[in-house]
């Protein structure tokens, strides 16, 4: 019986363990809520977005907004797991993107904007994402 007892135990432990570290592997998905500005081409009338990204996560999948670039700074498709990183780090006037994603604002209208408009029209106003204080 004690045998017994001991290996449940030793069981259980192992397991808590595997299900802990399956836990902590996770993908982390951001914070809930962000607050979007522009920090390296910031616009005459700076106006924050904010952004429920909790919200968005349950409606769409990560691929949707999020992209990265390969070592010749081509566009490549996101995969999960991939690292994030910020917007502007390509979206900014001295990367030399293309005319209407060169800034961040205009690569967040581009895509956002034109989403919110797909969606709903009521969902593409100024208000939506840039409210007043």
């Amino acid at each position: 019986m004690k045998n017994f007892t001991l290996y449940t135990v030793a069981t259980a432990m192992v397991l808590g363990l595997c299900f802990t570290g399956a836990a902590i592997a996770e993908v982390d998905k951001g914070a809930p809520e962000l607050t979007l500005t522009s920090t390296i081409d910031a616009a005459k009338k700076a106006k924050p977005a904010l952004f429920t990204h909790a919200k968005h996560q349950e409606k769409m999948e990560c691929a949707e907004c999020h992209h990265g670039k390969d070592a010749d700074g081509k566009q490549v498709a996101y995969t999960e797991g991939m690292k994030i990183e910020k917007c502007e780090s390509c979206h900014n006037k001295a990367a030399g993107m293309p005319d209407k994603l060169t800034t961040f604002k205009e690569a967040a209208h581009a895509n956002c904007k034109e989403c919110h408009k797909a969606k709903d029209k009521e969902l593409a106003k100024c208000e939506v994402c840039h409210p007043k204080k």
